[in-house]
């Protein structure tokens, strides 16, 4: 019998009443609203609170040409309110953000003369626009959106943007179901892009700090433009400079009619609810959300790489690596073997990197592996990371790690770790399901990448049929020097 046969029930029954999937499943109900839109709720009445998580299927890799960033600005306005939350006087402050956009429409014409511009009218114009946006702040409620949830027994309020998805997510206590309702749909039925021009000052500013001001995320960066050529996966979530500099409102709703549109999101509902109830809300509230047609998938195809390229980048930090091999995409029949590759290499104290080049001969202070990145419904890219050890170069890593490749194309693993890694696997989701916020997350984010959230059960199985022989076949067809990337930081001369 095979290891998951046998402990599937005994750690199913530890963390969930239900022991199978069938059991489980006796506790979901799913519905889809006449417009597209998709629910997943799941009874757990151990506590009197519910967990809600919003799975928008648009991310950072559907950001137009020349507006990256814009996916992300999203995750920015969420709890920014609505028409008549969050603001003192509305129709007042309609009319003030309608002048901003007038305002900034003459000063984008003016910039556009490029050299022949006026520097007079470009001076006029940005002091009128800035005294506009102050003008519209002053209608403002500040932080009353997120000020209601909290003061209704809401937390873990959050928003995130991925090169996939945007997602977000709450929880209330199962008293104030309804109030989500209320506040949600508001968002999607007709969004405020309240201090938006503030906002993006902050997206910017993350950029600063994240990218352009630490060693990693400026390594990172140019990893993936050097790696991905055509793809958008070659641009950060955070968007470039520029881009960000020159985001308009315009670009928000263009993007929000394109993607935001019901069919393109997943709700799931999980905790201490009625289905019934539930379904009956959604109707009312969601119902009223308008039926659109599905946004195109990205067409970009990324080229197939014809040889090894490297990027260096001068950094007085600590040194630093990254080696990328590209992969295919999430719905390709290899990925449980990139999964199983990524844990047999980086999970944990008994992986492969870690016994060798950070407990053993130190060679490495971290060393891992990420089976997809930056993303999955693409083809995209199979992702190592080094951080020598003191005394130790980014060079002898990267000899360490290819004598640990080279090694896994010419033995295989032995069966005691594939059966570690399997096991693990099946715990680590047992933790996720034990959790009403992350089960959530993984039902949306499940149903809207594949059509099924059973797939988070499924795949499990496919997990189990990997091979030592499925897992020597990919490292040697995609493990290759013409398929691989190196990014590495050196020390300018005068730092050294």
């Amino acid at each position: 019998m095979k290891i998951r046969n046998l402990l599937l029930p005994l750690l199913l029954a530890a963390s969930l009443p239900a022991q199978d999937l069938q059991e489980f499943a006796k506790r979901v109900t799913e519905f889809t609203l006449p417009n597209g839109l998709h629910f997943i709720v799941l009874e757990r009445h151990e506590a009197p609170v519910v967990s809600f998580h919003t799975y928008v299927n648009a991310g950072s890799v559907d950001d137009p040409k020349g507006r990256t960033g814009l996916a992300h600005m999203f995750e920015h306005m969420a709890f920014k309110g609505s028409e008549t939350i969050g603001s003192t006087n509305w129709p007042a402050e309609k009319a003030a953000l309608d002048n901003i956009e007038r305002i900034y429409d003459q000063l984008d014409a003016e910039r556009a003369k490029l050299q022949k511009a006026d520097p007079d009218k470009l001076k006029t114009l940005n002091t009128q626009l800035h005294a506009a946006i102050e003008k519209a702040d002053t209608y403002v409620v500040p932080n009353l959106y997120p000020r209601i949830i909290e003061e209704n027994g809401g937390v873990g309020m959050n928003a995130e943007t991925g090169e996939d998805s945007t997602q977000y997510f709450y929880n209330f206590p199962a008293n104030r179901v309804e109030l989500w309702f209320y506040l949600e749909s508001g968002r999607f039925f007709h969004p405020v892009y309240r201090q938006f021009y503030k906002e993006r000052d902050v997206v910017r500013e993350e950029r600063r700090m994240r990218v352009e001001s630490d060693p990693q995320g400026k390594l990172m960066e140019q990893m993936l433009a050097t790696a991905i050529e055509a793809h958008p996966y070659r641009n950060m979530p955070g968007g470039w400079a520029s881009d960000i500099e020159n985001l308009r409102v315009k670009d928000a709703e263009k993007f929000f009619a394109e993607y935001y549109v019901p069919a393109n999101i997943t709700i799931a509902i999980v905790g201490d609810v009625n289905p019934a109830r539930m379904r009956s809300l959604a109707e009312e509230y969601f119902g009223r959300l308008p039926k659109r047609p599905l946004p195109d998938p990205v067409m970009t195809t990324e080229p197939a790489q014809e040889g090894p390229k490297r990027v260096e980048v001068a950094s007085p930090a600590q040194p630093m690596e990254f080696i990328a091999y590209h992969r295919p995409s999430e719905y390709d029949k290899d990925d449980p073997v990139f999964d199983v590759l990524s844990d047999l290499l980086s999970g944990g104290r008994t992986s492969i990197m870690y016994r060798d080049m950070v407990r053993d001969k130190k060679l490495a202070l971290e060393a891992g592996a990420e089976s997809e990145f930056p993303g999955g419904k693409y083809p995209s890219l199979f992702f190592f990371y080094l951080i020598p050890g003191l005394g130790h170069t980014a060079a002898e890593n990267e000899k360490e790690l290819d004598s640990i490749i080279a090694n896994l194309k010419k033995e295989k693993v032995d069966e005691e770790s594939l059966a570690r890694i399997k096991l693990r696997t099946r715990a680590g989701l047992i933790r996720q399901l034990d959790d009403n916020a992350g089960l959530a997350q993984l039902l949306a984010e499940y149903y809207a990448t594949y059509g099924d959230w059973r797939r988070l059960f499924t795949d499990l199985d496919e997990i189990d049929k990997v091979t030592a022989d499925d897992v020597q076949r990919v490292v040697r067809q995609y493990f290759t020097n013409d398929n691989r990337t190196v990014a590495v930081t050196f020390q300018p001369e005068g730092e050294k």
